[in-house]
């Protein structure tokens, strides 16, 4: 039954439900999208019905979901944008930190019913009640992840979450923007309760009635770590801490976060809010922020392509090695049947041990891993072509052994099943050439290592079906991978971007300029992984192949820097540039009067932005935003930069024309702008 306290208000993404116990449910659904994401127009219908029982306090007060995805996943990101370009940014959140506070200052019992994904806003919201329940669910998620968009909490979060969990616990979460499974928020002191889903309104109904004591260890911790005292000890240890994983100059939030509470944690809560409120929009309003917001639409415009119909049940993966093993094991850890092939079980083990040990760390429940396990089949004869609809070719890179493969996997493919190959470099058009079905043949390119790396590149040829590229979308999508489709010239485009700066990072080496200092510099300018480093990882064999065909490709020689020893490849013999031990290198000493050459962060880079500009140029990816997305999901490209097209437009296109052509003159015609900078 609605409330009558609620008569002549006109609620479009609220629900009102008032009990016979005389608790009141509001229930959020928000009605112009499938999440609850909090817009200007959900804040002001819940501040209407705040002022109203505020005026008329039931006996207790449950906000709950209407939505089966999850209780509320943040606030509405595209809507920020609008208002970020009207310069209405501060008076945006100080509106949802006013809005947190009325629910913060009812004077009845208020609990937060927490099921499926709870981030961000929707977090602060769950905050600013007195209680929070969680549903025992493997979706329910709670989380503050603001710093991955350059800003953090600003409805009330930052200032809510240390007093309520201390500060450790509660800047570690806001920090790292990890997201907590219900149980983990229970042990960290966020929620209360861990329901089964199908009582979750009525165990919070219960709260609302009865309450919960929070343990003396939490309420201890909670006072103690926000004193004077307290602050000012804890946080040179947390910006410390950070600096080890990121530069100020780079991600100038988490040391905000952390100042701003040192400067206000024991301030009355209006006070803090006010201070919350002004570094939040300093942040907002800065490059990092833009930038990472923009990443955050290029996923999610990866997301979107695809769909979801891709008609994929059985996947085969041939060749057992790194990369094979690890895609089959993915994709039976997200649900699919896989069969695995190689020339003999001794080729299969391997990857069947590496498996179980993913199993292990990513699926908890002892009987869900074994049914995960069970999906995953070693298949030496290659039996399971006949019954996969998806084939995935992940065997050496040799042009001649994989076409004699695919013509034997014809024999017993299935109409309408899709033929793909993982090569990394191996041209499209020379791949397709014989194939029975061109228009279901495509590149699927996977990252090393495939668990982590989010991106998937599907490789295009000329005959190929646009419903084959469809469908390979909506599977990516299907094992949480991104997919970005690229035209199949050679080294597609992430490992087409990557290998001149691999090669000027080998070239610079060869002269004498130590590892660590070339890996120090473009550790600086924001990439995840020194170039040496990465030439190791990657493996010295496998640099020299990409290399040698990229080579080809723009008709120039490989360097004489590209000399690979046998038993020296890189981390995976133990040597190579770096000596590994423990799967890390171990670096050595440089001498602390070295100075590196002036001009080593633009050798090093501009080679990179060079191969991005002549990727759109030629037409590898449809516009730069695909491009950014790719090269940032695909080589970790410094976020905080927007990707290298975005980067190249913030410095100017004709300054680092300019300063192409400079080094070109200096140090060789490798640095000679190729066509396309004028267009940008």
């Amino acid at each position: 039954m609605e409330p009558a306290m609620f008569d002549g208000l006109r609620l479009a993404h609220w629900q009102a439900e008032q009990r016979p116990d005389g608790i009141l449910v509001l229930t959020i659904n928000r009605a112009d999208q499938g999440v609850n994401a909090l817009s200007r127009a959900v804040l002001d219908e819940l501040e209407s019905m705040l002022e109203r029982i505020a005026l008329e306090l039931p006996k207790g007060l449950v906000i709950i979901s209407g939505k089966a995805a999850g209780f509320i996943p943040g606030a509405d990101i595209k809507g920020f944008g609008d208002i970020a370009a009207k310069g209405q940014t501060e008076a945006w959140i100080r509106h949802g930190q006013l809005v947190f506070q009325k629910l913060a200052e009812l004077r009845c019992p208020t609990v937060a019913a927490i099921h499926g994904h709870c981030m961000g806003g929707g977090t602060e919201l769950a905050l600013a009640c007195r209680y929070r329940v969680a549903s025992r669910d493997e979706k329910t998620r709670i989380g503050l992840p603001e710093v991955k968009l350059g800003i953090f909490p600003g409805w009330g979060g930052s200032v809510r979450a240390p007093r309520l969990l201390g500060a450790p616990a509660a800047m570690d979460l806001m920090l790292t923007g990890r997201g907590l499974s219900a149980s983990a928020a229970k042990a960290m002191g966020l929620v209360d309760r861990v329901v089964e889903p199908a009582v979750l309104l009525d165990e919070a109904v219960k709260l609302a009635q009865r309450g919960a004591k929070r343990p003396f260890k939490q309420r201890f911790l909670a006072w103690a770590t926000n004193t004077g005292p307290g602050r000012a000890i804890l946080a040179p240890q947390m910006a410390k801490q950070v600096a080890r994983k990121a530069r100020k100059e780079h991600y100038p939030a988490p040391f905000a976060l952390i100042d701003t509470w040192r400067r206000s944690g024991g301030l009355p809560v209006h006070a803090a809010l006010k201070a919350e409120a002004r570094a939040v929009v300093k942040l907002a309003g800065g490059p990092t922020a833009y930038n990472l917001v923009r990443v955050f639409f290029l996923m999610d415009r990866l997301k979107s392509l695809g769909g979801k119909d891709h008609g994929i049940q059985k996947v085969h993966v041939i060749g057992a090695g790194v990369m094979g093993g690890d895609i089959a094991a993915w994709c039976a850890l997200r649900g699919f049947e896989v069969t695995l092939q190689d020339r003999e079980m001794q080729y299969i083990q391997p990857a069947l041990d590496r498996a179980a040990q993913l199993f292990g760390k990513k699926v908890k429940d002892e009987g869900k891993r074994a049914a995960t396990a069970a999906r995953l089949k070693a298949d030496v004869e290659g039996a399971g072509v006949a019954d996969a609809d998806l084939v995935i070719e992940a065997i050496f890179e040799n042009l001649e052994a994989k076409q004699a493969l695919f013509a034997k996997v014809e024999e017993t493919l299935k109409p309408g099943a899709l033929l793909v190959s993982n090569t990394s470099s191996i041209a499209l058009e020379k791949l397709r050439e014989g194939r029975k079905d061109p228009a279901r043949f495509a590149g699927l390119h996977y990252f090393n290592p495939v668990a982590l790396m989010p991106l998937v590149e599907i490789v295009r040829h000329d005959g190929m079906d646009a419903g084959t590229e469809r469908r390979l979308a909506a599977f990516c999508r299907a094992i949480d991978k991104l997919p970005v489709p690229v035209a199949g010239t050679p080294g597609f485009l992430v490992n087409r971007i990557l290998a001149p700066y691999m090669q000027e990072a080998i070239i610079a080496f060869s002269e004498g300029i130590p590892g660590p200092v070339i890996d120090k510099v473009a550790l600086k300018f924001g990439m995840p992984m020194g170039p040496i480093e990465l030439v190791d990882t990657v493996g010295l064999d496998v640099a020299a192949s990409v290399g040698r065909i990229m080579a080809d490709f723009h008709g120039q020689a490989l360097p004489d820097a590209f000399k690979v020893e046998e038993g020296k490849r890189g981390k995976k013999d133990g040597q190579g540039l770096y000596k590994w031990e423990n799967g890390k290198p171990v670096k050595p000493e440089v001498p602390k009067d070295y100075k590196a050459p002036e001009d080593l962060e633009d050798r090093l880079v501009l080679p990179l932005l060079n191969e991005a500009v002549s990727c759109l140029h030629d037409g590898v990816v449809s516009d730069a935003d695909l491009l950014d997305a790719g090269v940032i999901f695909g080589t970790g490209f410094a976020p905080f930069r927007g990707g290298p097209i975005q980067h190249i437009r913030s410095v100017g296109a004709d300054k680092l024309k300019a300063r192409l052509e400079e080094l070109a003159a200096k140090h060789g015609e490798r640095f000679t702008p190729r066509p396309g900078w004028d267009t940008l």
